[in-house]
């Protein structure tokens, strides 16, 4: 199953099925909209580690959950453009993305490079 694969130890998985769960329960229409972003989440931030993916969707829920609660519309929760939203709502967690270590590991090694005489001489020539 592709959710052993992506997290690995069996907290996770609980979490996961705990979320799940959390999600099946909410009111028709907070559930469609949940399990659709969580489905673009999913694509969308493929690169994330589980553990961030898990707390992430575990965030999604406490947030379809407490619109439920208080009876705000989908459309208020997600806004006009719910690409948008997820887009930010992936933002807050892409600190844990192998991608930004791998362009932080990029960016020291080109100072580096600099460092090691690879930086202009001052004659406008690279």
């Amino acid at each position: 199953m592709w959710v052993e694969k992506i997290l690995g130890d069996f907290g996770d998985k609980r979490r996961w099925r705990e979320y799940k769960n959390r999600v099946k329960a909410l009111p028709p229409g907070y559930r469609t909209a949940a399990e659709a972003v969580e489905r673009y989440l999913m694509y969308a931030g493929a690169l994330t580690r589980g553990d961030v993916m898990v707390a992430m969707y575990e965030d999604l829920a406490d947030l379809f959950e407490q619109g439920a609660a208080d009876g705000t519309p989908v459309r208020t929760i997600v806004g006009e453009d719910p690409v948008e939203f997820a887009e930010v709502f992936l933002r807050n967690y892409s600190d844990a993305q192998w991608i930004n270590k791998e362009r932080e590991r990029l960016n020291q090694a080109i100072e580096k490079a600099e460092l090691e005489g690879g930086g202009s001489t001052g004659g406008g020539e690279p």
